[in-house]
């Protein structure tokens, strides 16, 4: 994957992980009227025109991967990683950080679960699907680590806020999911082994292949942005990421 230097915001690089997910996520006013029209997130929204765009800050130390919008109707995590984003670019980070906050712009613009009518967190184990072009670039990047950022709503699935991880084959996800919890007060809801009850989430397959990652839920009415959602995703967010010392770095 070939990365862009984008010289008028720092440090930061962009690439692209596919070319046809894009959508004008501003049609979506649940999103836009929470995000700030500063010149990155303008550039942002219109790099999400042309597809699935992928951020990088850092040069070192471990290869962290944040990602959110794997489905398009969760709209709070995708607002939070674009304002973690927007707090990191002015930072200098011990670590390698990727940002994806849009997986599919085109879902997030139609407030859609689904991409293309397929479940993008049941088929990150299926060929050219776009879920599994993310765990492409995660296997080519040599991404270390792995949190996938999602929102869930009242008598859904968990409905609850949590950290998903497993103990097997990648023990350090459980590790993580429960400095999170003890972090920011997050249960956790941890598998024997990944991928044992539900197949194809970017997390399992990512676990799966020896690489720790976890899933971040926060309480959100689905296609809306629930009060204090975007605040709790963050949150985990910044837990995730304090795991490996990096929040500690900045005060």
């Amino acid at each position: 994957m070939e990365f862009q230097k984008l010289n008028q915001f720092n440090n930061l690089e962009m690439g692209y992980i596919s070319r046809i997910s894009g959508g004008y996520i501003s049609k979506n006013r649940h999103i836009f009227e929470k995000i700030k029209l500063n010149p990155l997130n303008k550039f942002i929204l219109e790099k999400c025109i042309y597809g699935t765009p992928i951020f990088k800050l850092g040069n070192k130390g471990n290869r962290i991967l944040v990602s959110s919008g794997v489905h398009g109707n969760e709209l709070s995590s995708q607002i939070a990683n674009l304002n973690l984003l927007n707090e990191f670019v002015e930072k200098e980070l011990s670590h390698t950080v990727y940002f994806i906050p849009f997986v599919a712009p085109k879902a997030s613009m139609l407030n859609e679960r689904t991409f293309n009518e397929r479940d993008l967190n049941r088929s990150a184990h299926i060929k050219n699907s776009l879920s599994s072009l993310i765990i492409q670039v995660i296997d080519d990047l040599k991404i270390n680590f792995v949190g996938d950022f999602h929102t869930t709503a009242y008598n859904s699935n968990p409905g609850c806020e949590v950290i998903f991880s497993s103990k097997n084959p990648s023990p350090e996800s459980f590790l993580i999911a429960n400095y999170i919890s003890n972090d920011v007060g997050s249960e956790v809801i941890a598998y024997d082994v990944a991928g044992s009850i539900y197949k194809g989430a970017i997390e399992d397959v990512s676990n799966l292949k020896g690489i720790p990652a976890i899933t971040g839920e926060v309480v959100s009415p689905f296609a809306s942005v629930g009060k204090g959602s975007v605040e709790r995703s963050y949150a985990q967010m910044k837990s995730f990421l304090s795991y490996f010392g990096i929040w500690l770095l900045f005060y």
